[in-house]
């Protein structure tokens, strides 16, 4: 129950940032489903192994090219779904990052009930 909680909120923060940031676009709300859903997957799966890749790079800069990684998903979300768009890298990096925030808010809420 907890993870379908978990998945609703990212697809409703989604939406959120799609229509705050002019660089984002979903076109549904189910679109931002699947977006979250592929999201949660890709984390799962292709995270762990692009930070493997990458960990001389993320301990150089402290951890901050973790934000890169975050943005390399965002983009590849951007184009294995139809519905989502991210227009260019900086936009899909400043994505990331106010959806990484914004999960972190919501998930501790999550987490306390």
């Amino acid at each position: 129950m907890k993870l379908l909680i978990q998945l609703l909120l990212t697809a409703i923060v989604v939406m959120v940032l799609a229509e705050i940031l002019p660089g984002a676009h979903v076109n549904t709300f189910t679109t931002s489903i699947i977006v979250a859903a592929v999201l949660a997957l890709l984390n799962i799966t292709v995270k762990p192994l692009l930070v493997l890749l990458t960990l001389p790079a993320t301990l150089i800069t402290f951890g901050l090219f973790l934000l890169v990684i975050n943005a390399v998903i965002i983009l590849l979300i951007d184009w294995l779904i139809p519905g989502f768009s991210i227009n260019g890298f900086w936009w899909a990096l400043l994505f990331s990052f106010l959806l990484t925030l914004a999960q972190s808010i919501l998930y501790s809420f999550v987490e306390k009930k």
